[in-house]
């Protein structure tokens, strides 16, 4: 101190290397968990949405995407079709409107019926695979007496057969037409994401188990399971119940059905009978079959039906307040 001069001298440079390398090391830890923090916000930004990862498998399904073609329609298509000498319909020249009693909110019951065992049999008599669930199997789980024998061999179904399956379950469990179209949706569906087709042996309890369904979502009425079995006197409620679930189970308990799916299938099912010759033939569309169809609004409903009483002269003055009702001037050129 004081006029000496002091000099400091460590015995060796491991202080400095100790905090060069200690300084090092903080440099690399933070470099590594910045690396770290943007491979996870990078991994998170790659993520995709829950959604996104869905519509490949929604784009496949026709029961759920209103673009994608049904199946039975792909079906009919490449193979084979009950009817291919077809006349074809000439189309009208007049002002004369021809109409069946159909639209898309209230279709024909007979027709929709029809159009459904169409479908059916076209995927049953066109499967690409003989994939067969226990569940659906009638050597398990019979639907009649003759099917209890494990080595009964079951036959191709014709077309009739399915449409009297269908008519009876429709007809004695008092279900509309609309609940066709739906169980035809829950059917598709089944096959999509079960990967399953039908068979001579399945397709009786694929069907019962999407009417099982369409009545109590689509119809929304008290039907119970036990009805059903009262209709097919071989059935148990507990079979019934099981096909039920098993069904839920493997369509993801999906049981959805968009309008514009509806709508889709209901005018595919259309142009399926158009091919097949399964259209009711058509009649002059009158004043009554008008009102029947609902082709016309209430407003022109109730005109039509007392047009005088209706009939209001109407002046483009009306809605300017204070104003006097004038007849216009007469304008002399």
């Amino acid at each position: 101190m004081g006029n000496r001069f002091s000099c400091c001298k460590t015995r060796s440079h491991s202080l400095f290397k100790r905090k060069e390398n200690s300084l090092n090391q903080l440099s690399t830890a933070t470099l590594s968990t910045t690396t770290n923090e943007l491979k996870y916000d990078e991994t998170i930004l790659s993520l995709q949405h829950i959604s996104e990862r869905e519509l490949t498998a929604i784009n496949r399904d026709p029961s759920i995407h209103p673009t994608a073609g049904p199946l039975f329609l792909v079906s009919n298509d490449n193979k084979i079709s009950l009817n291919e000498t077809r006349l074809h319909n000439k189309s009208s020249s007049c002002s004369t409107v021809f109409l069946d009693d159909c639209t898309i909110s209230h279709p024909n019951f007979k027709l929709m019926i029809k159009c459904v065992s169409m479908a059916i049999y076209y995927h049953i008599v066109n499967r690409s695979s003989d994939n067969v669930l226990e569940i659906f199997d009638e050597k398990n789980y019979p639907l009649k007496a003759s099917s209890c024998n494990q080595n009964v061999q079951f036959p191709e179904p014709d077309f009739r057969t399915i449409y009297r399956f269908m008519r009876t379950l429709f007809i004695t469990a008092h279900l509309s037409s609309e609940c066709a179209i739906i169980t035809l949706v829950y059917l598709e569906r089944l096959l999509t994401l079960a990967n399953v087709d039908l068979m001579p042996q399945t397709w009786r309890r694929i069907v019962l188990g999407a009417i099982l369904l369409a009545s109590k979502v689509w119809d929304d009425q008290a039907v119970w399971n036990v009805d059903y079995c009262q209709i097919i006197r071989e059935s148990s409620i507990d079979d019934m119940n099981d096909l039920e679930r098993c069904f839920l189970e493997l369509i993801q308990f999906n049981i959805n059905v968009p309008s514009s799916v509806y709508a889709k299938y209901y005018f595919e099912l259309r142009q399926l009978a158009e091919k097949n010759d399964l259209i009711h033939p058509v009649e002059i569309l009158n004043e009554y079959r008008a009102h029947k169809l609902e082709a016309m609004s209430r407003f022109c409903g109730n005109y039509y039906n007392n047009p005088r009483k209706n009939f209001k002269k109407w002046s483009s003055f009306d809605s300017i307040p204070g104003h006097n009702h004038r007849k216009s001037a007469a304008v002399i050129s």
